[in-house]
């Protein structure tokens, strides 16, 4: 029996996934589904990238504004909404199309990861909630030395020790729901620095600043936002007077920007299912092309 079809539009951030899956859904009756950790929060947007009604164009988005700032959110809680907002879509006769970067949130829902449904032991995380990165990461080495995992990333080596405590497996078993076809979204390096910059500059314009401090203002803990990474970590620690200049901040974020574009160049490389469009071309013509083929497919 044949799985019910849908496309994943993955890439880098300043890459252009947002405004392909709007196109992509408006010529095949789609919508669309964003896969992105920080998008899900209410409040979350000039940081986040996340699309405007605008920009939008009428196709209808899910997995927005889901949660409020500072609630606690898995990859299982998106992987469950992800699949109900899916065979919603699918029952109306229309076309998923998955747009992100959170390569994590991608795969848990086309490789359709088993995940456990053992409850968290609170009493555990906040243990580990003790302890520093470094501390962390040598605890999962000793426990996982085979894990591959990116040891920079506090609640990513969180997740996986609370994993490893509750009886849980880091590489889960598979079951697809979906049929994927996966198409990728990116540029050679110096023109994907040149936009990252560009739209730095604009978000900060259209107020990327002040919405960090209303977020700090309503409440939001310095944690929470430290732990957002990127964005929301930089300038709220400049904005609790714990960096430098606006500029040192500003060039700094910059960098960790394109840093952590390479690392999603690297986890999407890794999927040899994905179609790299040819960005400098007709990438929507491709894109359009690959995906009439793929849905004709039995």
């Amino acid at each position: 029996m044949s799985l019910p079809k849908m496309i994943a539009v993955v890439g880098t951030n300043a890459s252009g996934k947002s405004s392909l899956s709007v196109e992509l859904a408006r010529a095949l009756g789609g919508e669309v589904i964003s896969a992105d950790s920080r998008q899900v929060y209410r409040g979350l947007d000039l940081g986040s990238g996340k699309i405007t009604e605008a920009e939008m164009q009428g196709v209808p988005h899910h997995l927005l504004d889901v949660i409020d700032p500072g609630t606690f959110f898995t990859m299982a809680d998106f992987q469950r909404m992800a699949y109900a907002a899916i065979d919603d879509i699918l029952s109306r006769g229309h076309l998923p199309v998955m747009a992100g970067g959170t390569g994590l949130y991608v795969d848990a829902v086309c490789d359709g990861y088993v995940l456990s449904d053992i409850a968290p032991d609170l009493e555990h995380r906040r243990y580990l909630e003790t302890k520093t990165t470094p501390e962390l990461a040598e605890m999962l080495r000793a426990a996982a030395p085979e894990a591959e995992i990116d040891y920079a990333n506090r609640n990513r080596i969180m997740r996986a020790l609370e994993k490893l405590h509750d009886g849980d497996t880091l590489t889960p078993k598979r079951e697809k729901r979906y049929d994927t076809l996966y198409l990728g979204v990116t540029w050679d390096r110096p023109t994907l620095c040149d936009r990252i910059d560009e739209r730095l500059d604009r978000r900060f314009d259209e107020g990327m600043l002040q919405e960090v401090q209303s977020l700090i203002d309503a409440g939001v803990t310095e944690d929470f936002l430290y732990r957002l990474g990127l964005e929301y970590r930089y300038i709220s620690q400049y904005l609790l007077g714990k960096g430098g200049s606006f500029e040192e901040m500003k060039e700094e974020l910059a960098k960790a920007i394109k840093r952590f574009a390479k690392r999603q160049v690297i986890w999407f490389r890794k999927n040899k299912q994905i179609h790299w469009l040819d960005m400098r071309k007709e990438p929507l013509w491709e894109a359009l092309e690959l995906a009439e083929a793929f849905l004709k497919e039995e």
